[in-house]
């Protein structure tokens, strides 16, 4: 936690220091080492320290370049506190373009994980023991699956006032209340005590600008807020919007598919979202939105199995109107026409 004097893998950083690290986690077949990368921002006096959290999903790419935007950014000026950026935790998957570790398991079900434990299990166990263990706070970035997207969003324990308030500075319209899953870090995190942030927008495999630059900026407005950053936060364009709840709507038959809506936009009880159709072009279905909300997450390969999920909407009691113009404004600001 707080400390003049911070040591990952067996490398001294003092406060006003700043180092990249290369923390070794395992070795190939070929017996070539694999290091996890880190880069460490210290200020001179003593804060809080907070970790920053990319490719837990080797596939999941946006968050890359977050942390390598955050690394070069005038902006990340850290006075107090530190700063510990990990662009990579699952090297392997990134080194493979897959979500998974090479024993096929997922590593944010893997955690707090075991020195002895399957390869998953060990390099969740290193991640806990040298950078967590050390975090009053951490920011995961993550994006949607392998065809799929997010809306820029934040999932976090919304229900602790201190992490509730850390989202709503994050700076995205959309807050998910999220119920911790067994095996994530996030759940890890929260047992060690440490107060964490999701982030979840973009898709696997593919850099989305508007994710990229609304993650910068909400990494530095939480670092901010948390006087790490000796500078005020910006005047606040628009009111975070908290959902209750979501839901996949899913299809009802298999078909090639075509979406009626994007990300971001509002949809009514009964508005058609998608129609299903076969190879000679007939509809076969039309889905429809069961409640009213916003759309956070779609699948984005236009071919349907019965049963997979399609879109993905947040339910709100606030004005739904409201937090889909609150969404263009987030839009307008970050990528400017």
């Amino acid at each position: 936690m707080t400390t003049n004097v911070l040591v990952i893998g067996g490398k001294e950083i003092k406060l006003g220091e700043r180092c990249s690290i290369e923390l070794p986690v395992a070795k190939l077949y070929t017996n070539t080492d694999v290091n996890m990368p880190i880069y460490v921002i210290r200020g001179k006096r003593p804060g809080p320290t907070v970790f920053v959290s990319a490719a837990i999903h080797g596939d999941e790419l946006n968050g890359v370049e977050i942390v390598g935007r955050l690394i070069q950014s005038k902006s990340l000026k850290v006075s107090a506190g530190t700063v510990i950026l990990v662009p990579m935790v699952n090297v392997y998957g990134v080194l493979n373009q897959s979500r998974y570790m090479p024993d096929r398991r997922d590593l944010n079900r893997c955690f707090p994980g075991s020195a002895k434990g399957s390869l998953a299990g060990r390099v969740a166990n290193i991640f806990m023991e040298e950078i967590v263990s050390q975090c009053e706070y951490g920011i995961d970035l993550h994006t949607g699956a392998i065809h799929r997207s997010n809306l820029p969003q934040i999932r976090a324990n919304l229900k602790d006032s201190e992490t509730r308030e850390l989202a709503m500075q994050f700076g995205v319209p959309v807050l998910l209340n999220s119920d911790l899953r067994d095996g994530s870090l996030r759940e890890a995190a929260v047992e060690n005590g440490t107060k964490i942030l999701l982030y979840e927008a973009g898709q696997a495999l593919r850099f989305d600008e508007l994710s990229i630059r609304a993650g910068v900026k909400g990494v530095i407005n939480v670092l901010i807020s948390l006087g790490l950053v000796n500078r005020k936060l910006p005047k606040r364009k628009f009111t975070p919007y908290v959902a209750n709840n979501s839901s996949w709507v899913r299809a009802s038959l298999s078909g090639i598919v075509n979406t009626a809506h994007k990300l971001g936009d509002q949809v009514q009880k009964g508005d058609v979202l998608a129609k299903i159709s076969n190879p000679f072009g007939e509809v076969l279905t039309e889905i429809t939105a069961p409640r009213s909300g916003i759309i956070i997450g779609k699948q984005n390969i236009p071919l349907v199995q019965e049963g997979e999920a399609l879109v993905h909407i947040a339910f709100f009691t606030e004005n739904d109107e409201d937090i889909a113009d609150n969404i263009e404004v987030m839009q307008d600001i970050l990528i400017p026409d």
